[in-house]
C-alpha cells in the first residue's frame, strides 16, 4: 500500500488498481506472495484498505454506464466525412471530365484532398479512434503510405520497364476505400473497446481476462476485413481500376490496428509498424535503380521476381501485409494487458 499509494488513492474502482499493478510488472504469482490468489483479489484489498476520499465536484463526476446515442451519433457522422469528400470530389471530377481544363482539375483534385484531410483530423480527435497520447510521427508515415498506394504500382512498373521515363499513372481507388472505411474502422474499435470492458468488469485473473480478449481482437480486425474489401472493390469498380485490392486491404489492416492501438494508449508499435511499412515500398524502386550499376545487379533480382510474380502491386502488398501481420500479433500481446483498457 505504501509503494502505490498514488494508485489507490487516484482509483475509483478495484479494477484501476489492478490494471496499475499489472502495469507495474506485478502478476498472479507475485499476488500469492502476499496471500491472495490473484491480482484482482489483492487490488480489492487494496481498495478496500485506502482511507475514503473526499468527493469529486459534480461536475467532474463520471457519467453513469450505458449507451451514450447522442454522443455515437457524433463521431458516426465525423467517421463519414471523409470517405464523402473523397467521393465528392471524384464525382465532380467524373462529372466534369472533358468541361474543366487541367489546371481547374487539378485545383479540384488538391480541394478535395484537403477537405478529406481536415475532415480525417476531425474524425481522429472523438471518438473511438482518438488517441490520447498522440500518434507520434504515424501521420507523416501514413501520408508517404497513401501516396505510394496511389501513384506506387504506377511508379513500380516504370523502374521495372527500364524507366521511369515521365509521370506515371495514378490509381485514386485505394484512396477513395480506405476513406470510406474508416466509419467501419470507428465502430469496429468501438466494439472492440465496448466488449474488453465487460471482459475486463467480469474477470478474475489476468489470464481469463487475456484469454478472452485475444479472440474479441481478431474478431474486430475480421468485421474490418468484411466492411474493407466490399468498399475498395465498389471504388475499384467505380473508377474503372481492375485488379484485387490486395494492397489496399493490407494498408487498411495496417492502419486500423496502429490506431487501435494508439487509442488504447501504445502509439509506438504502430509507428514502427508503418516506418517498417515506408522503408519497404522506398526501398523496392531504389534497389532496381541501383541494381543498373555496374556489379550491383543482384540488388535488383528480388524487386523483379516479386513483380514476375505478382505485378507491380505486389511490393506495396507485401510490406504493409508483412507489417498489419507483425504488429496484429503485437497487438494480441498488448492489447490482452488490463492496463491497456484504463487508457482508451
Amino acid at each position: 500500500m505504501h509503494h502505490h499509494r498514488d494508485l489507490c488513492e487516484r482509483a475509483v474502482s478495484p479494477l484501476e488498481i489492478a490494471a496499475g499493478l499489472e502495469a507495474h510488472g506485478l502478476t498472479d504469482r507475485t499476488a500469492a506472495r502476499y496471500r491472495h490468489r490473484d491480482v484482482f483479489a489483492l487490488a480489492e484489498e487494496l481498495y478496500a484498505r485506502t482511507p475514503a476520499q473526499p468527493a469529486a465536484p459534480a461536475e467532474s463526476a463520471p457519467r453513469p454506464p450505458g449507451p451514450d446515442t447522442e454522443a455515437r451519433a457524433g463521431w458516426t457522422l465525423l467517421a463519414l466525412l471523409p470517405g464523402a469528400a473523397c467521393l465528392a470530389t471524384a464525382g465532380l471530377l467524373r462529372l466534369t471530365e472533358g468541361a474543366l481544363g487541367g489546371g481547374a482539375r487539378f485545383a479540384v483534385t488538391v480541394a478535395g484532398a484537403l477537405l478529406a484531410c481536415l475532415a480525417l483530423r476531425l474524425c481522429l480527435r472523438r471518438g473511438p479512434l482518438r488517441a490520447p497520447e498522440g500518434a507520434g510521427r504515424a501521420g507523416m508515415y501514413a501520408c508517404w503510405l497513401l501516396s505510394f498506394a496511389v501513384y506506387g504500382e504506377g511508379l513500380i512498373a516504370q523502374v521495372v520497364r527500364g524507366g521511369p521515363d515521365g509521370p506515371w499513372e495514378a490509381d485514386p481507388a485505394p484512396l477513395l476505400g480506405l476513406t470510406a472505411a474508416v466509419a467501419p474502422a470507428a465502430w469496429c474499435a468501438h466494439l472492440f473497446t465496448v466488449r474488453a470492458h465487460r471482459k475486463l468488469t467480469g474477470s478474475r485473473a489476468l489470464e481469463e481476462f487475456g484469454a478472452g480478449v485475444r479472440p474479441l481482437l481478431l474478431v474486430a480486425v475480421a468485421l474490418f476485413v468484411c466492411a474493407l474489401l466490399p468498399l475498395l472493390f465498389l471504388a475499384g469498380l467505380g473508377l474503372g481500376s481492375t485488379g484485387l485490392p490486395v494492397a489496399a486491404a493490407a494498408l487498411g489492416v495496417l492502419f486500423f490496428l496502429a490506431r487501435l492501438l494508439a487509442a488504447h494508449g501504445l502509439p509506438e508499435p504502430g509507428t514502427v509498424a508503418l516506418a517498417a511499412a515506408c522503408a519497404v515500398e522506398a526501398a523496392a524502386p531504389a534497389l532496381v535503380l541501383a541494381g543498373r550499376l555496374p556489379g550491383l545487379e543482384p540488388l535488383a533480382r528480388p524487386v523483379h521476381a516479386l513483380v514476375a510474380a505478382g505485378g507491380p502491386g505486389a511490393v506495396p502488398a507485401l510490406a504493409c501485409g508483412a507489417a498489419a501481420l507483425g504488429l496484429l500479433l503485437h497487438a494480441s500481446a498488448a492489447l490482452s494487458r488490463a492496463s491497456a483498457h484504463t487508457r482508451a
